[in-house]
């Protein structure tokens, strides 16, 4: 006879269970050099074929990182990185949605293949990553077709993002006219600045701008190629100091052991105290200001290489986070001088400059400007409105009561 399976009698003689425990909290993000080292450390359990393949993809660009010690990788600054690429949606298609007319929306259809404009990945759906921002992005039905659209919320958010550009105005004018005096010619293609406009704090419009500031620039036509530069009016003295000259009036010592650039010679050289002072002082930085003309100085001399390494720390500082990814330096490379070996002459200076990233997409830091926490120590105000951003693309529709609240306190 076939055993009974369940007994209704003796299951009303069982002990009531106990209710479930409740789920743990979702767990930190994981940074991605911490999955490249837990990944590596599975090559020894695989079998071969499988060991070989996942070797490979460790030592591709696209995931090595550009730090190779990991004594020397700095997590913290790591992990704005990872910050990053998970909004990397959020910040690409707001700007993009905010670019086109209202009421800021595309067809579901045509925006599945703008993955780069958007920011999503190739062969994933956008609807997908809309969702993970109910309360900024939602998919309205328009004549039967779906869209992809602001909400109120967000567009009262921009508006907000409007007046603080408004109100930056001038200081990122000014913060445009010193990258001007960086370059050689004291002029830099529009399309530059505008792929650029982001680290450099500028609003999305900043090319129609610039001709309500008649004074400072002046826009032309290049011959060569056709395109739309922007050219320095004027020459200021008074924005010729550079954040390292500053911060060299306040701290001297701490600006010199901030750069090396070592000088071989033999181990064996007898120096005494004052020659070894000497030779110090002569591979400390010597404050060769970014804002001289670096054509002069002779190319693959110590002092070409100062002067490169100081344009760079200058262009950081004007930034408003204090660091920039690699392709926005390179942007700048034929206005700035830069050569192939700047990577070299960069990593050589680890107290003053981070490299974060992989090495095919890296970026870099200034460290100063960053406590032991990886947290900017003076935040600029649009800095204080992505944090503000990012919060709310957090924010779930079970949570979105306070969101909401301070939605009408932005309409009024």
């Amino acid at each position: 006879m076939a055993r009974r399976l369940f007994c209704p009698t003796r299951a009303l003689l069982l002990p009531v269970p106990a209710p479930a425990p409740a789920p743990p909290p979702a767990p930190a993000p994981i940074s991605s050099a911490a999955v490249a080292e837990a990944a590596a450390s599975l090559l020894p359990l695989l079998p071969c074929k499988r060991r070989k393949k996942l070797r490979n993809k460790l030592n591709s660009p696209r995931v090595a990182p550009i730090e190779p010690e990991a004594a020397r990788r700095v997590p913290e600054l790591d992990a704005v990185l990872d910050r990053d690429t998970a909004f990397r949606f959020l910040h690409r298609a707001r700007s993009f949605l905010a670019s086109l007319l209202p009421p800021h929306r595309i067809p579901l259809s045509e925006a599945g293949k703008l993955y780069r404009e958007l920011g999503f990945p190739r062969g994933r759906k956008v609807a997908r990553s809309a969702a993970r921002h109910p309360l900024l992005f939602h998919l309205p039905v328009v004549d039967s077709v779906p869209h992809l659209a602001l909400t109120p919320f967000m567009r009262s958010l921009l508006e907000e993002e409007r007046r603080i550009h408004d109100a930056l105005l001038p200081s990122r004018v000014r913060a445009v006219r010193k990258l001007l005096m960086l370059t050689a010619h004291r002029r830099v293609p529009l399309a530059k600045l505008h792929h650029c406009r982001a680290v450099l704090g500028l609003p999305d419009d900043f090319r129609d701008r610039v001709r309500d500031f008649p004074d400072d620039f002046r826009v032309v036509v290049d011959p060569a190629d056709g395109r739309h530069v922007l050219e320095l009016v004027r020459w200021d003295p008074t924005l010729t100091v550079s954040a390292l000259e500053r911060d060299f009036v306040v701290d001297e010592r701490r600006v010199r052991r901030m750069f090396r650039f070592a000088v071989p010679h033999s181990r064996l050289m007898p120096l005494d105290a004052e020659d070894a002072d000497r030779l110090d002082a002569a591979t400390t930085f010597p404050l060769v200001s970014p804002y001289t003309n670096g054509a002069l100085l002779k190319p693959w001399t110590p002092e070409a290489e100062k002067y490169r390494v100081g344009v760079v720390h200058e262009f950081l500082s004007l930034t408003v986070e204090k660091r920039a990814m690699i392709h926005h330096i390179v942007e700048f490379k034929e206005e700035f001088g830069l050569t192939r070996h700047m990577y070299e002459s960069l990593k050589k200076q680890n107290r003053a400059f981070y490299l974060a990233g992989t090495e095919m997409n890296w970026a870099l830091f200034l460290r100063d400007s960053y406590d032991e926490n990886g947290v900017l120590k003076e935040k600029h105000p649009l800095v204080l409105f992505n944090e503000k951003l990012q919060r709310y693309a957090c924010t779930t529709k079970m949570d979105s009561g306070e969101a909401m609240t301070d939605a009408s306190d932005l309409t009024e």
